[in-house]
């Protein structure tokens, strides 16, 4: 995308068209998608993270019957 001042144009109109031809290119929305984009984590991982959950609550209720908590 080229876009050159033009004759008798002021700078402030100049930015002006220059940011709706990005808005309209989708340049930046493009790029915010790909700058957050998490791939999906595996099956294990999933369940491995699910299982150690488990275990820190049941570790916390344990210590909360205690009183240590």
């Amino acid at each position: 995308m080229k876009i050159q001042k033009q004759v008798k144009e002021t700078s402030q109109s100049l930015v002006y068209r220059f940011t709706k031809a990005v808005q309209k290119s989708g340049v930046l929305v493009e790029a915010r998608k790909r700058a957050f984009f998490q791939r999906q984590k595996s099956r294990n991982l999933r369940k491995r993270a699910a299982l150690l959950r488990e275990e820190k609550k049941k570790e916390f209720l344990r210590l909360k019957k205690l009183g240590k908590n």
